[in-house]
């Protein structure tokens, strides 16, 4: 079967795995006293050994990009600020008396929205408050999301005295069409200064991320899109796939569908972005992501030490992800949790002195050991079988296995499975044969549930 004709066959709607079971299948709820019980057997199992991860999640943009299927409050009234971190440090006080003696803090990622939203003086007198109230492992990687219209040397400085050494840029595409329909006009020259910039305070890893499947692309364009970018060399590249969800994210249907590029099209930009870049000099280390040869991701990934979590891969592996704010996602191993959605329902959870949780998954025997293996194919690209698994791996996975197997992405008998250097351009749909949510549901599975894998 020609590359083309696999992308054609695997090109089906997938997870992307960044949790196992994914958030879908979240249908049971679960209690503030199960959390609490979970978070806080996880925090003193893992604390003093490895520490914890945090997310901090800041909604809001100042304009809607309409391609985005973020939780993001779009407002130009920067007095929200104020309000949005006072209720988060009051979160982040609750889960401090959960805790009862200061976290080791191994990672923090500020996501959103637009972390960049907020001023410099903000930013930093609120991560302060947090950083204060922990100790800080040696091993620490702090990093924000950028936004290169408003980043300043201000934001830039006052986080990179805090601890911050890496950067991610939304650059998602140079062309200026493709920016007016997707509302998000962003010259390179911003680019190109933001970067700099960024390397001139000190921050050690600057990274793009950028969007193929967006309206309007095309290969001359997106050729140029990508030229451009390498010639920063930004230390990793994140190539996302653009996940057409306009049942969950009501701003893609802003935009004329027929703009979109068709499946074929698609395939063609993926092919041309990830051949500039390996052409360039960077390593696929697994899906969407791209670094360079002494990056830390890329010695993580060659050392077999990478990790995934709902901020995608990282150099960093804690068995406790904590996340703040609205919508966030907290993760302690056996339990997953999301907070209230709505900023009205998360100021109100606050303000009643709750925990703003909204819903979660409490993980099965069965769902902690299934996400281990696809865990081990999405960051190793291959797994071992515990013996005990056999019976359902032979009913339900290995029937999986044996397609792939048979177009040469897999190999795998009863010992473990590994991806083939070709079935690496399907790490998503290698994954899935791993999820028995989704094999065993395949029969009653809703058609809108999941963006295609390419």
């Amino acid at each position: 079967m020609s590359g083309v004709d696999l992308l054609q066959k695997y090109n089906v709607p997938v997870p992307r795995y960044t949790s196992y079971p994914t958030v879908p299948y979240w249908k049971n709820e679960v209690s503030h006293a199960e959390w609490q019980s979970a978070f806080t057997r996880r925090f003193h199992i893992g604390n003093k050994l490895e520490g914890i991860s945090l997310y901090i999640h800041l909604p809001f943009c100042e304009s809607l990009c309409t391609y985005c299927g973020c939780n993001k409050k779009i407002t130009t009234n920067h007095s929200v600020e104020e309000v949005y971190m006072q209720a988060l440090l009051q979160e982040w006080r609750a889960y401090l008396r959960l805790m009862g003696e200061p976290p080791l803090l191994r990672e923090l990622h500020l996501g959103g929205g637009t972390p960049t939203f907020f001023s410099p003086e903000n930013l930093g007198r609120m991560l302060t408050e947090i950083l204060e109230s922990c100790s800080i492992s040696p091993a620490h990687e702090f990093s924000l999301e950028g936004h290169p219209n408003n980043t300043t040397r201000e934001h830039l400085q006052v986080l990179y005295e805090l601890g911050f050494r890496r950067v991610s840029y939304g650059v998602q595409d140079n062309d200026p069409e493709v920016q007016r329909v997707i509302n998000r006009v962003q010259p390179f020259s911003n680019v190109v200064n933001a970067t700099l910039m960024a390397r001139s305070v000190g921050f050690t890893s600057v990274n793009f991320d950028l969007i193929y499947g967006l309206p309007l692309q095309e290969p001359v364009n997106m050729t140029k899109t990508i030229q451009e970018c390498i010639s920063l060399r930004p230390d990793r590249v994140a190539f996302y796939s653009y996940a057409h969800v306009p049942w969950t994210s009501r701003g893609q249907r802003l935009f004329d569908e027929s703009d979109l590029p068709d499946a074929a099209r698609k395939m063609q930009l993926y092919r041309i972005g990830k051949e500039l870049f390996t052409a360039a000099g960077y390593q696929d280390v697994g899906m969407d992501h791209f670094a360079l040869p002494g990056d830390a991701l890329h010695t993580a990934h060659t050392r077999g030490r990478l990790h995934r979590n709902f901020m995608g891969y990282t150099t960093q592996h804690t068995s406790l992800l904590l996340g703040l704010g609205v919508s966030a996602i907290s993760d302690a191993g056996d339990a997953f949790v999301q907070n209230e959605k709505t900023l009205a329902g998360y100021y109100a959870a606050v303000q009643a002195g709750r925990l703003p949780v909204h819903k979660g998954y409490m993980l099965s025997d069965e769902d902690v050991d299934f996400r281990r293996y696809i865990l081990d194919i999405s960051c190793r690209g291959r797994t071992s079988f515990q013996q005990r698994h056999l019976p359902v791996l032979k009913e339900v996975v290995f029937p999986v296995l044996q397609s792939f197997r048979e177009d040469g992405l897999v190999a795998y008998d009863d010992a473990g499975a590994c991806v083939t250097a070709l079935g690496r351009n399907f790490l998503r749909n290698v994954c899935s044969a791993f999820d028995l949510h989704l094999q065993r549901g395949r029969s009653g599975q809703p058609s809108q549930l999941f963006s295609k894998a390419i």
